[in-house]
């Protein structure tokens, strides 16, 4: 089998076609004193993302549907995801992509949250970047492995990172945990970085230790990062001041920005 695109913690990714890709659970090191409780992880996971794509159907923002037994058979983005998008282009990327970006982010969100889906691992790895047009490029909202969805009693199991998750909330995914993520992916998308981190990769997994405890020691003071001067910063401190009861009222008040600085524009 060729070598996969993409390796995560509980998927390997492989091109079948073009526009296309298969996404195969990962496999776990059978004398591993985990073996068990990782393999069945890993499988809750993608039985959560098959039936939650299936339940959310088609939309312009999120990845398709899955149509294969063995995996998840995908629709390939042009692009890799938003994050590494970010750290190898951020300095070119113009306003008004950025604007469309999170109006697409957002729109994504509410779409999931009218369906009664909970993504709970909102960030920039799990949005795609996808030349829709030559002249476009949108984003994809992929990875439900950890979403929950009551309907269907489907639950991922799992909370958001730190810098994409509210220290002092309740330790269970609600629509409230996805908002407050979803202020730490405007920031990153307007910013070029997570909330308290610099530009750039880690360059270590010791830098990523760090970063997890800094940031959720400064989220749980309520120390958020200064957001004067970008584009929608009042919006991504509402989203983590818990100012916004619904990713509706986000979509709002990012649309009427977006009207205002149209019109202000030269």
């Amino acid at each position: 089998m060729a070598a996969p695109e993409h390796q995560g913690s509980t998927s390997l990714i492989f091109s079948v076609r073009p526009g296309v890709i298969v996404k195969h659970p990962a496999e776990v090191w059978k004398e591993s004193s985990a073996y068990t409780r990782l393999t069945q992880k890993i499988a809750n996971n993608f039985l959560v993302e098959q039936k939650i794509l299936e339940a959310l159907g088609p939309h312009p923002s999120i990845q398709d549907k899955p149509e294969s037994r063995r995996g998840l058979l995908l629709s390939k983005a042009s692009y890799s995801n938003l994050q590494h998008y970010l750290e190898a282009n951020y300095d070119n990327i113009l306003l008004s992509t950025q604007q469309r970006w999170c109006q697409q982010a957002v729109e994504s969100v509410s779409y999931i949250h009218y369906h009664g889906v909970i993504h709970s691992d909102l960030r920039p790895d799990n949005f795609l970047v996808h030349a829709t047009t030559p002249t476009s490029l949108d984003l994809w909202l992929c990875d439900f492995g950890s979403s929950v969805y009551k309907k269907l009693g489907v639950d991922g199991g799992q909370l958001p990172d730190p810098g994409f998750f509210d220290p002092n909330a309740e330790w269970t995914s609600t629509t409230a945990t996805d908002i407050f993520s979803v202020g730490s992916v405007l920031y990153s998308i307007v910013s070029g970085h997570w909330p308290h981190k610099d530009l750039g990769p880690f360059k270590s997994a010791e830098d990523y230790r760090s970063y997890d405890e800094r940031v959720e020691e400064r989220f749980k003071n309520r120390e958020y990062p200064d957001v004067d001067g970008l584009f929608g910063g009042t919006i991504i401190l509402g989203c983590w001041t818990k100012e916004y009861l619904s990713a509706d009222n986000v979509l709002q008040a990012l649309d009427h920005e977006i009207k205002s600085t149209q019109e202000c524009g030269p």
